[in-house]
């Protein structure tokens, strides 16, 4: 009776620890998302630089990086010069999704900073945004040219990622037909 009253506690604590520890392993930028595979949200945003309303067609027709971004985020800041990058390779495509931000401050954020986007909307309510599934700034969705939903990154990206994982998944879904 002994031997159970110490082996009891000694099996819940292993226990604890191996799923602690399997969750502490997991990378908190690769959560998957339950609109993975489906269709992107339907949406009508105006564009930051003017009035003029746009919907999800943006994404037809071609692949699309989609990358939700504010001037007051300081890890946009990290990412915005992969981006930059990103933007000047033939073919890419990447729309942008402002979010929760002043109009002002996000068209002077690109204009000192350079603006990667092909489009960017605005999104000051975060409706757009939380039918999107966004936990916070940055994240980055990856469509293909059918408007489906992808991939999806949390946090801002890197190099490691953009070189590892990102350009393969656009190879690949641009060589799909």
């Amino acid at each position: 009776m002994k031997r159970l009253f110490v082996a009891v506690p000694l099996l819940i604590l292993l226990a604890l620890t191996v799923v602690l520890g399997r969750g502490l392993s997991l990378d908190p930028r690769e959560v998957d998302s339950p609109l993975i595979g489906k269709p992107v949200p339907a949406f009508t945003l105006p564009l930051l630089g003017g009035d003029r309303l746009v919907s999800e067609d943006l994404f037809v027709g071609r692949v699309s990086l989609f990358n939700v971004w504010a001037s007051w985020c300081v890890a946009c800041r990290a990412e915005h010069g992969i981006l930059n990058a990103l933007s000047q390779q033939p073919g890419m495509h990447i729309i942008g999704l402002n979010y929760k931000d002043e109009r002002q401050d996000a068209e002077r954020w690109l204009e000192e900073r350079g603006n990667p986007y092909t489009a960017s909307l605005r999104d000051y309510d975060g409706r757009v945004g939380i039918d999107w599934g966004v936990y916070g700034v940055p994240e980055t969705f990856v469509i293909d040219r059918h408007g489906v939903i992808r991939a999806k990154r949390i946090g801002p990206l890197t190099w490691d990622y953009v070189n590892e994982t990102l350009m393969p998944l656009l190879q690949q879904l641009r060589a799909e037909s």
